[in-house]
């Protein structure tokens, strides 16, 4: 396990293939992904996504990383957190299988990325959060993030907000 990250109660590390089954869990889940793609993947392709991002990590002048949440107490898969490059900016995400929603993972797994992100010199991150996704909202305006614009995300065709923090 290489980890990147922890909380007080998470670890977030790198993604495995082992982790297949919960990752097609979450990815699998239309109230998961509703704000992610327009259609949930199969199993299959949530397997060659997964290889995909596993494969990533490796690549020089890689700017696209997706890690695993692992809950502590019992090494379970609970969500992902990503940190990519979206038009020059640093953007943050995350998710969560549907079981471990309104637990307060989001806060605290945003949270540490924010401190990571300072550690590690970035200067501004980035959020882009639909605007239907009260809890995401809350999250980020919580966490000292700013309205930056209201925006359409294309691939869904529905309103979102564009946040940044600067660190």
């Amino acid at each position: 396990m290489e980890l990147i990250y922890e909380t007080e109660r998470l670890l977030v590390r790198k993604l495995e293939i082992e982790d297949l089954e919960p990752f097609h869990e979450m990815q699998g889940n239309t109230n998961v992904m509703r704000f992610v793609k327009p259609t949930v993947l199969n199993y299959e392709e949530n397997k060659a996504d997964l290889k995909r991002v596993i494969d990533l990590y490796d690549k020089s002048n890689n700017d696209f990383f997706i890690y695993a949440i692992e809950r502590k107490e019992d090494n379970a898969f609970v969500g992902s957190v990503a940190l990519v490059k979206d038009e020059g900016d640093d953007e943050i995400g995350y998710r969560f299988l549907e079981k471990y929603w309104r637990l307060g993972y989001g806060s605290e797994v945003v949270k540490e990325l924010v401190a990571y992100c300072k550690k590690n010199s970035f200067k501004k991150l980035v959020a882009y959060v639909a605007v239907e996704n009260s809890a995401s909202r809350k999250i980020i305006e919580n966490l000292g993030f700013q309205f930056i614009e209201d925006t359409l995300c294309k691939e869904l065709g529905i309103p979102e907000k564009k946040y940044k923090l600067i660190l």
